[in-house]
């Protein structure tokens, strides 16, 4: 884990991507192996001399947009080190296994190859363009800098927020996962997918704000703050990691509500800004609305695929 993490925040901080991993980030999400992501199968680590220069990882995915199988292959290669080959075998390497993996599978969804880019990531998104990848799909890093002016969102009617607890986790995750089958790409939902999100470090259910409907969970945005990414970078950030509405509970007004509160809740943890990830696509019209809220784009990223013949 060290070696990765390593590799990850050595590329991230060269190409100036405002985002950093920890140790305890990756082993959180590691050590519950799935059907479509085994760490012992799918983890590649490149070395010279005995020095981590690199690392693949892979993994595939049903979306839910297409009858389509993603095999996502992505990884990273320290900077002194690039433009020598490292990343070109690594890609290589990963997309060969995934192959194998491939024709193990019994399904009659088409398959294809799947990356994934951030703005300033030149070097990876050259060497995608090499081996056959277009990009297919945009994404936005939302920010809003301040909170200081925020104020709550009347809710709904019928609808209520109330402290959520640890028992409440797998409803929670439950009715996240439901909210974004009509999106693009695909969401795992598997045990160890859950098993993940619940220990990984930043999880927090104090900053969730869930609206429930008698014992139902409505809508909610799950908050994060990620105390050594600010540290590393030089910020006081929070997270709205997750912003959903369940299908029966859309169109009135619910998600405006809950991030003004998501966002009243940061501001009294002591986080003086916030930011989100949203598809550029979006068919709900989410980009809209976190502008009405006062967010504005800062970053773009970029989804990546090719045909993958067996």
């Amino acid at each position: 884990m060290p070696a990765i993490v390593g590799v990850m925040n050595a590329e991230f901080a060269h190409d100036g991507v405002p985002a950093r991993v920890s140790i305890e980030d990756k082993l959180a999400q590691y050590r519950h192996a799935s059907e479509s992501f085994d760490p012992t199968r799918d983890l590649t680590l490149a070395e010279i001399d005995g020095e981590p220069v690199g690392y693949a990882v892979r993994g595939w995915n049903d979306a839910h947009d297409s009858e389509l199988r993603e095999y996502r292959v992505d990884g990273a290669v320290v900077p002194q080190w690039r433009a020598r080959g490292v990343g070109s075998a690594l890609l290589r390497e990963s997309m060969g296994r995934a192959r194998e993996m491939a024709a193990g599978h019994d399904t009659t969804r088409a398959r294809a190859f799947g990356s994934f880019s951030h703005q300033g990531q030149l070097r990876d998104e050259a060497l995608l363009r090499r081996n056959g990848f277009a990009a297919v799909r945009y994404f936005f890093i939302m920010a809003r800098p301040g909170l200081d002016d925020v104020t709550a969102v009347p809710l709904p009617p019928g609808l209520e927020i109330r402290p959520v607890t640890a028992t409440d986790a797998r409803a929670v995750w439950a009715a996240d996962v439901e909210s974004f089958r009509d999106h693009w790409g695909g969401y795992d939902d598997s045990e160890a997918s859950f098993l993940r999100w619940r220990e990984a470090p930043e999880y927090d259910p104090t900053l969730q704000v869930v609206a429930f409907d008698g014992d139902q969970v409505a809508g909610a945005v799950i908050c994060v703050i990620n105390e050594q990414e600010n540290a590393s970078l030089g910020l006081n950030r929070g997270w709205l990691d997750d912003v959903f509405t369940r299908r029966p509970w859309r169109g009135r007004g619910l998600a405006r509500a809950l991030i003004s509160r998501a966002l009243l809740v940061l501001r009294e943890r002591g986080v003086s800004s916030a930011a989100l990830d949203v598809d550029a696509a979006n068919p709900s019209g989410a980009l809209g609305l976190y502008e009405s809220a006062g967010f504005i784009v800062e970053r773009r990223s970029t989804a990546w695929r090719r045909e993958l013949e067996i």
